[in-house]
Parts: structure tokens; sequence; C-alpha cells
């Protein structure tokens, strides 16, 4: 069997220069480390981020991709379902889930395109860290450069077709993308500083602490014995609490003026319901998750549901087209590598946030408004 001679990669067309480029554009290294560091901080600690991070990724559905030519598509989707993935993975869908999450979280993700030694088929797929790659203008603005970083030392990949990055939301003239979580740490500093104190003032008035107080009277036998009688009361009072732990009751017994307070009980527990749900709102609202997806019992009526509903599947469909491009750029590689020069079309699943009664419902009205139309002819009274 003869096989089919590999083409070149087309070069990338010759620029000679961009007029409206800046100086410092293109050149410049990411957001600074400690700012990555940060955002995953956050992620860590406030559960809320998390989730909603991990719902955006599951939400963003499965794919099919269609190969224009019909031979080529059972080697295509084998190869994309059984793909090794760094150590663990396996599948293009399990590389696409750490490569949208990295992206939500840094605005940037970055993978790569592992041949074999000779170069002749795909190894796996590699979800790299972008903390470790830097992207530079090449010979021309609209080459790419990727350094990698070690330390102080850097290192210009050798094969850029290899590699796949993805910016979500650069501005105007820049290369890195913009997270996610961007704004969130100072609203997340100010929740978790909430739940600390909360903690705090249920640790000093929640664990019910009393104070026992022993007032001796005027008569000078009683005022000569008061040392002892309060240690007998405090001894007392000690054996009697340390039995109630144990699941003993036992009454305690004084003479005397004693009085029994719980320390704490005259102040109040700081209502905290209000200032949370604003700072949830500000996190939600960057982040466009309804909060009945994260089980956020708020009070919100169906046509608010809907809407919101419809908002994320916005969301939904603009992370989308980030990822299409990249899967693309994965299936065309393989096909070529396989002697084939096919185009790729990729297919998403249909994304739906609605329940199967409202879906039920839908197809009714438009049973009905067939039925409709099929009795109205085309000038617009009823047929007989």
């Amino acid at each position: 069997m003869q096989l089919k001679k590999r083409k070149k990669p087309k070069a990338s067309p010759s620029v000679t220069a961009i007029q409206t480029q800046g100086c410092t554009a293109v050149k410049e290294y990411p957001v600074q480390l400690y700012t990555y560091e940060l955002f995953e901080k956050v992620r860590r600690t406030v559960p809320l981020v998390d989730a909603a991070i991990s719902k955006i990724v599951r939400l963003i559905g499965s794919f099919t991709v269609e190969c224009a030519d019909a031979s080529m598509q059972a080697q295509l989707d084998s190869f994309l379902k059984e793909v090794p993935v760094g150590l663990t993975g396996q599948s293009i869908y399990s590389f696409m889930d750490s490569y949208l999450d990295s992206l939500l979280v840094y605005g940037n993700a970055v993978g790569e395109i592992v041949l074999d030694r000779e170069g002749t088929y795909v190894a796996g797929l590699w979800n790299g860290r972008v903390t470790d790659i830097a992207v530079k203008a090449g010979n021309s603005p609209m080459e790419r450069r990727y350094v990698l970083r070690h330390g102080e030392e850097e290192m210009v990949l050798p094969y850029p077709e290899r590699i796949l990055f993805s910016a979500l939301k650069p501005p105007n003239g820049g290369v890195y993308g913009v997270s996610l979580l961007q704004g969130i740490p100072a609203f997340a500093e100010i929740l978790l500083r909430i739940c600390e104190s909360v903690g705090q003032n249920f640790d000093r008035a929640g664990n019910v602490r009393y104070a026992v107080t022993y007032r001796p009277s005027n008569d000078p036998a009683e005022m000569a014995y008061a040392g002892d009688r309060a240690k007998q009361i405090a001894r007392e009072w000690s054996d009697g609490m340390h039995a109630a732990r144990c699941g003993e009751v036992r009454d305690f017994v004084a003479v005397g003026d004693v009085d029994i307070k719980v320390i704490g009980a005259e102040s109040r527990m700081p209502e905290t319901e209000i200032p949370v749900r604003q700072l949830l709102e500000q996190i939600l609202s960057k982040l466009s998750i309804p909060p009945f997806l994260l089980g956020l019992n708020w009070s919100s009526t169906e046509r608010m549901s809907v809407q919101q509903a419809d908002i994320l599947t916005s969301e939904l469909e603009y992370y989308r087209r980030i990822l299409e491009p990249v899967i693309c750029r994965i299936a065309r590689m393989y096909l070529q590598l396989c002697g084939s020069q096919a185009q790729v079309k990729v297919v998403w699943d249909h994304i739906n946030l609605q329940d199967e009664a409202e879906l039920a419902l839908a197809r009714l009205h438009n049973a009905q408004a067939l039925e409709i139309e099929s009795r109205v002819d085309n000038r617009g009274t009823p047929s007989p």
C-alpha cells in the first residue's frame, strides 16, 4: 500500500508591519504569577466559585467532529475517543474540559499536540501550564513564538505549530486574556472575613459559658469562710458541668447569694444574611450563573428564571466559539498525518436548560400552530 506524501504546512502570510501596534505590544509576559496564585486561592476557598466554574465546564456539553471525507469518519471518531491525554486522561473531551477550566480561571489556556519520535502520527494531547509559557512576536507581527520559561532562563519552542493557545477576551492590542475571576478576589476577601467572624462569634457566644458570682453577706462568720465557700461552689459547678458532658444530670445546690448568668447572652449575633447575599450577587453577576443552578433559593419569578437561562446559553455559545478552532486544529492535524486533506466541522449538542415539561409544552404549541396553518389557505381564509 502506497502512502500519500505529506504536504508541508503552509507558511504564515508575510506581513511587513502593523501601523496601529504600539512598541510594547506582544512583547510583555502575561499577568504576574501572584495574580494566577490569587485566582487559584479564590477558587479553593470560595466553594461557590469552584461550583460555578465546574458547572460551566459541564454545561458546555459534548460535540462530534464531522469529516468531509466519509471514509475517514470512523477513523477520526476512534481517534477522538481514544487519544491519550497526559498521564491519566483519555479522549479529546477530557482534554477540552481541562483546557476550558484553565481558560476560565487564568484567562489563558495552553496545550500541545504530541507526536511520535518520527512525527508520523499523533501520540496524545497535553494540557500545559499557562504560567510556564509566554507568547512573543516572531519575524512578522502576525507570527507567534512560544517561549518556555525555567526560572530566569528562556527557551523558544521549536515546533510552534503543535502548540494550542487560547485567550479569553483579550484587550485590544493585547495577547493574553482576562480571567473570569477578574474583580472577584476583592468581594471574596470580604465574604471570607464575614464567614471567619461568624465562626469566631459562635466560638465565643455559641459555646455557652457561665459566670458564677458568690456575694457573701455582712455576717462576720460568713465573711470569714467566704474564700472556702467560693472554692467549694467552683468545684461543685465544675463537677456538675463535667457530669453533664458525660450524660449525667446533676443538680447544683448553693447556700447564700449566688448569681449564675450566661456570658454574652445580652448581646445579639450580627445579621449576615443581607451582606452575604449582596456579595454573592456581585460574584454571580460576574460568573453569569443563575442562582438556582447553584442551589441558591432566592425568590425569582418563572419569567426571570427563563431569562437567566437564556443569558447563560449565550455565554456558553461564546465559550464554544473559542474552543471550536482548537478542536478543528487537532482533528485536521490528525487527518493530515493520515494523508487526508479533508475539512472538518464541529457539531455541538443542543444546550438545554429547560425541564421536560416545558419542552413538551413547546412541542404541543408548535403542533397546534402547524394544525392551524394547515387549515388556512394562502389568502388567509379558512379552508372548508
